[in-house]
């Protein structure tokens, strides 16, 4: 009966309710129309379907800033218990299972506290970061990337701050607010979950949209826009290494760089923090690997010491404003003296880099290749072959229990298709960075 049938996936509609007076400072590019999750089944079953209704609407709303919570559920027609006999799915109190206690099930209620808490809501725990932005259609001249903080570009109505705050169990208040934007997580992490609120170590980084009334007062408002949980781990002999476990952006702030602004913020935390070692990733999803790629390799770009070190005096190669390649320098196979990622690259060099950067180990030395591939002369055979061995060892002790297992000429027919694999996506995240 697929007429009974509908994909939960469409039929659940999220929103973020904004008052009156500040939708009024929206432009007209700005639109925060209702979206659609990307995942239901941690909710719904692996198929993703729900049976039972036609023209189904799960409509779930969150206020912009508090994310306090409205559900309701309504559909043109259900299907009458005794025209079959399977049971209907219920898809208002399965969904209300990983809501928040509490979640309003009136709209004038709901309504009522968006519009209250619209100015009153102010972020849980420490401001840690800012950066600003034009506004969208106004006209204002591009700030670039990111802006380190709301300081180096002025304000006015024209530009739109964006804030990063550190939140812990500890901070007051936040927990409750954690179990509101938890939801996020399943609806668009595949595999996603909730996390064990009794671990006492979890930390987190929340990202909001600052925007200012029109009122005489220059009334400032907070809006959601996503998150990151982090976790500590113990690191011989007294440090810890900080594990970024859940990112998240909404959709109506994703593909505007915002990613960037939350992962730049986490990453400028770890190094001011000297009790953390390093900042690793759990599992990333392919989306989140090229990101954290882009903006690592421009950090990397865009540091005047490690560049100069890295391929001579002259050879960082790249204006440190923008992160654009001016030019490439020939890598050659020469004296250690013209640049410590020549390859084959000094090791040692490379580790206390990696040490000080605080960037986990493959991912330090995936890095390094690449820029080696930059600035690599494809003509000299010498230092082709050097980079080419550099990357395959790596590859080698990475996949040691697999390739181990093979006869010789499989063992090397796959580390070459893995290697081609590699510089392949090696340049194609080059050419993002460019």
């Amino acid at each position: 009966m697929t007429e009974w049938t509908i994909n939960s996936n469409e039929a659940l509609t999220l929103s973020l309710v904004r008052s009156p007076a500040d939708k009024a400072v929206l432009g007209e590019d700005e639109t925060y129309e209702d979206f659609h999750p990307t995942f239901t089944y941690p909710i719904y079953g692996d198929d993703e379907k729900i049976y039972g209704y036609q023209d189904l609407i799960i409509d779930l709303r969150f206020a912009s800033g508090s994310l306090a919570t409205f559900l309701k559920v309504s559909s043109s027609a259900t299907l009458p218990s005794s025209s079959t006999a399977a049971v209907i799915d219920d898809p208002y109190n399965t969904l209300m299972k990983f809501l928040p206690e509490d979640t309003y099930k009136t709209e004038e209620a709901f309504m009522g506290r968006a519009e209250t808490e619209a100015d009153m809501f102010k972020p849980y725990g420490e401001k840690v970061s800012d950066y600003q932005r034009p506004a969208p259609g106004s006209g204002a001249t591009p700030l670039g990337e990111i802006a380190g903080n709301a300081g180096e570009v002025g304000g006015g109505e024209d530009v739109i701050t964006y804030e990063i705050w550190h939140a812990t169990w500890d901070t007051p208040g936040f927990r409750e607010y954690h179990r509101r934007m938890q939801i996020f997580i399943l609806l668009y992490i595949e595999a996603g979950s909730y996390i064990n609120e009794e671990e006492d170590s979890w930390e987190f980084m929340v990202l909001y949209e600052k925007r200012k009334r029109r009122d005489a007062a220059r009334t400032e408002t907070y809006h959601f826009m996503g998150y990151s949980s982090l976790y500590p781990f113990w690191c011989f002999p007294e440090r810890v290494r900080l594990r970024l476990s859940q990112f998240i952006i909404l959709p109506p702030y994703q593909h505007k760089g915002h990613g960037s602004g939350l992962y730049q913020a986490i990453y400028n935390y770890v190094l001011s923090k000297p009790v953390i070692s390093e900042l690793t990733v759990e599992d990333p999803a392919e989306a989140f690997e090229d990101l954290r790629d882009r903006n690592d390799l421009k950090m990397l770009i865009s540091h005047e010491q490690f560049m100069r070190e890295a391929f001579g005096e002259k050879g960082a190669g790249v204006s440190s404003g923008g992160g654009r390649v001016a030019r490439k320098k020939a890598v050659t196979s020469g004296k250690k003296d013209k640049g410590r990622l020549i390859p084959p690259a000094d090791r040692a060099w490379v580790e206390k880099w990696r040490k000080d950067l605080k960037v986990a180990g493959r991912q330090f030395s995936r890095l390094a290749e690449m820029l080696i591939l930059l600035h690599l002369d494809t003509t000299n055979t010498l230092a082709v072959k050097a980079f080419r061995l550099q990357v395959k060892e790596r590859l080698y002790r990475f996949n040691f229990e697999v390739l181990v297992q093979l006869e010789d000429q499989e063992k090397h027919e796959k580390l070459e298709e893995t290697y081609q694999s590699v510089i392949e996506d090696y340049r194609r995240i080059l050419d993002m960075v460019r």
